[in-house]
């Protein structure tokens, strides 16, 4: 993959950094996708996905996978074939399976984990599992039912405000004995939906995403 505009930026030396390291992604949709996405095209040298679904039509409005000559196919092999496609020499694990509290041993010795998984229970549980095992973790918080213009950031999820995904998680997370966590999220409000399912838009949890993936490459460049 030609990495000239981002050696521009960071240098050969950062540029070789990135690509020695290895980011592990749990639930690879609108969010994850996208984190994907951007991590790979900055040179970011392995990944893993892990993700049970496979691609809908209703998923095509927000994720990098969905397509209408993708639908039906695993998300994980999808992702994997369209990364490939930007960087032949991407190393990447796709394990198509649903993380549980019963499977956690399959989360790699990576250098950072993605969450990005929507089920509270199996959200928790892999942070608690990164936080037990020393695995550098971030989590992506609240993006649907909004669509105004998104304002994602980092933060710890005890500052965490108007997220009510970051206010179940973090209740949790206290009954565990977690005392800190890395997540992104944003102040807006979520509009009133009383459909049952989450609404979603193009741009918020592509945002998320993009969010997510400047924060870890920041971090990569940091300790390089």
């Amino acid at each position: 993959m030609d990495t000239g505009r981002t050696s521009l930026l960071i240098g050969e030396e950062g540029v070789k950094n990135l690509s020695q390291k290895w980011v592990t992604i749990v639930g690879v949709g609108g969010v994850g996708g996208v984190a994907a996405h951007m991590l790979a095209r900055a040179g970011v040298g392995k990944l893993t996905f892990i993700d049970f679904d496979k691609v809908s039509s209703s998923n095509i409005n927000r994720q990098m996978v969905a397509n209408v000559n993708t639908i039906g196919k695993l998300k994980v092999k999808v992702l994997k074939a369209q990364l490939l496609e930007i960087n032949p020499s991407l190393e990447i694990d796709v394990i198509s399976k649903r993380l549980t509290k019963e499977n956690l041993d399959i989360i790699p010795a990576c250098d950072m984990v993605v969450d990005a998984i929507d089920s509270v229970k199996d959200k928790v549980a892999l942070i608690v599992h990164c936080k037990e095992k020393g695995l550098p973790i971030i989590s992506a918080m609240g993006a649907g039912n909004r669509y105004d213009v998104p304002k994602f950031y980092l933060t710890d999820i005890y500052k965490t405000h108007d997220d009510g995904l970051a206010k179940v998680i973090r209740k949790k997370l206290r009954e565990a004995g977690v005392k800190n966590l890395d997540v992104v999220t944003c102040d807006s409000k979520p509009v009133e939906n009383h459909s049952g399912t989450v609404g979603s838009i193009s741009y918020y949890p592509a945002m998320c995403g993009i969010t997510i993936s400047a924060v870890i490459i920041n971090k990569f460049l940091e300790k390089k």
